[in-house]
């Protein structure tokens, strides 16, 4: 292990690059930018197949009529337990990245992928015990941790001033993975009907194959990124890493959660087939993608505290919405609030991921460090962050799955979970303002206090 400051030994072979200085604006322009475009490319490619294989049971839960004899609890729960796998894998995954480099474990991870899709394409048929299913959604996790190792890896590639559009695509780019492969079933129930979806998982096979070939051909590893104990140790005793956990999961613990219920709900509250529940579930995921890039670039320009302290507050009406129709039993409205909230949940992702290197820079210079010392700095704690932030927001999609579960099994509706959401948008909003935004303005008032002794300020996080 490389001690931070000492020069690393080179590496071997011609996919690793040595030197990378992103921050140094001649080296960005020169070559550095096309080769950061052309990895960000591959990683969208590889991480949305691994969101799309996360999701199978999602769509997958559609198919399972009465003849599999498993109630809507039992499917909420199977849905829940590929969203703990992949929360628990995503520490190791993030950390794999400076251990074995960015393309080595790209390749390894997706064609893991392999493993679960050819797991359901033989287990997927009635008569399955549930226990076999059971293990099948373990295995999907693998499609989760994903996300992790290529966030941190993508994270390494940017200039500071581009980690929020950089990081929303590299994220946008994967979490419509999840869209996808419910616009993909659509089509498979639609032509084949709800009772083929080995058809489905057909189609992912030689995809993942494909991206594996294509991570081998044209992704590079970075040599100066290296494993550094010290600096998981000092993002674990980080109080900003988990307070920033605990708004990742009010964002994408959101995101993920809902885009696994939505059609078990319209199923189960509202009485929709198959067919009319997939017709009506890729479009909430699409939206919610689509409009992550937006948000790390709201927060490039406005600061990621402000974005996401404002999101919360949309979200908190989103979610109002949304219990308010699930107690009419209006399906229109229903829709609507959840369609918003879908959105919603794609900018607070693109704010608040933006936020983390920039509180990490915040520090190195207050910590007197500036120029590439701070670069370094910052990168190695975010990056070491992120592992962690990812799997804790993750959970939130396990408890967003187990809260509905225990909601349909008490009330027979989802409208306990729902109002159970909103309050958790309520703290995270408050969170926000009082650590992110409130000693800002408390600095404004006492200037020279401030020049006196440096202070961190998050008006641009």
């Amino acid at each position: 292990m490389t001690a931070p400051g000492t020069p690393p030994a080179p590496h071997k072979g011609s996919r690793w690059i040595e030197r990378w200085d992103p921050e140094d604006e001649a080296f960005w322009e020169a070559e550095g930018k096309g080769i950061a475009r052309r990895n960000l490319t591959l990683s969208v490619i590889s991480e949305h197949i691994g969101f799309s294989v996360w999701s199978l049971y999602s769509v997958l839960a559609l198919s399972m009529g009465p003849e599999y004899g498993i109630d809507p609890a039992g499917k909420f729960f199977l849905v829940a337990v590929a969203s703990l796998v992949g929360a628990i894998l995503r520490v190791p995954y993030g950390f794999a990245v400076a251990r074995f480099g960015g393309r080595n474990w790209t390749i390894f991870s997706a064609g893991l992928l392999l493993v679960p899709t050819l797991a359901l394409l033989f287990v997927m048929e009635p008569g399955t015990s549930y226990t076999t299913f059971m293990l099948v959604a373990v295995l999907t996790g693998v499609g989760g941790a994903n996300f992790a190792s290529s966030m941190t890896n993508i994270n390494n590639f940017y200039p500071l001033r581009l980690k929020g559009w950089a990081l929303g695509m590299n994220a946008g780019g994967g979490n419509i993975g999840v869209a996808v492969v419910q616009l993909v079933a659509l089509l498979v129930i639609g032509v084949a009907g709800a009772g083929h979806p080995r058809v489905l998982l057909s189609v992912y096979v030689p995809l993942i194959v494909v991206s594996v070939l294509l991570s081998a051909r044209f992704m590079d590893n970075l040599g100066p990124v290296r494993n550094d104990t010290g600096a998981a140790k000092e993002a674990v005793r980080e109080g900003h890493t988990w307070i920033m956990a605990f708004l990742y999961i009010g964002t994408f613990g959101s995101f993920i959660g809902y885009s696994f219920a939505f059609g078990l709900v319209l199923q189960n509250q509202f009485g929709r087939t198959p067919l009319q529940a997939a017709s009506l579930t890729f479009i909430g995921p699409l939206l919610g993608s689509l409009i992550r890039p937006v948000g790390g670039q709201l927060a490039d320009r406005l600061g990621g505290a402000k974005v996401t302290l404002w999101n919360f507050a949309a979200m908190f009406v989103a979610s109002a919405v949304v219990v308010t129709a699930s107690v009419q039993k209006s399906l229109p409205l229903f829709i609507t609030g959840f369609i918003a909230l879908f959105v919603l949940t794609g900018v607070g992702n693109g704010s608040t991921y933006k936020m983390i290197p920039g509180i990490f820079r915040a520090k190195a210079t207050v910590r007197g460090m500036e120029g590439e010392e701070a670069a370094v700095y910052a990168r190695r704690l975010s990056g070491a962050s992120m592992a962690l932030i990812g799997a804790v927001g993750a959970l939130g999609g396990l408890a967003i799955n187990l809260t509905l579960r225990q909601s349909f099994l008490s009330y027979g509706t989802g409208t306990g979970a729902f109002v159970a959401f909103l309050a958790y948008y309520g703290v995270c909003f408050a969170v926000t303002w009082a650590v992110y935004l409130r000693r800002t303005a408390a600095k404004s008032a006492t200037a020279a206090a401030a020049e006196a002794e440096p202070q961190l300020s998050y008006a641009e996080v």
